[in-house]
């Protein structure tokens, strides 16, 4: 029996950044609306996933 093929990384650390800058432009553009938080959130999670 034949081992598994090791998986890949599917996003680049170019791709996190980019989502982050994203999300950034998002956020400045939608700061008064209440769900703004969750995608406050996820700049801060993806900031930390760039970072490895």
């Amino acid at each position: 029996m034949s081992e598994p093929t090791r998986a890949r990384a599917v996003l680049s650390t170019e791709d996190f950044k980019l989502i982050r800058e994203a999300v950034l432009f998002y956020l400045r553009a939608h700061e008064d609306v209440p769900e703004s938080i969750k995608f406050s959130n996820l700049y801060h999670r993806l900031g930390s996933a760039a970072g490895r």
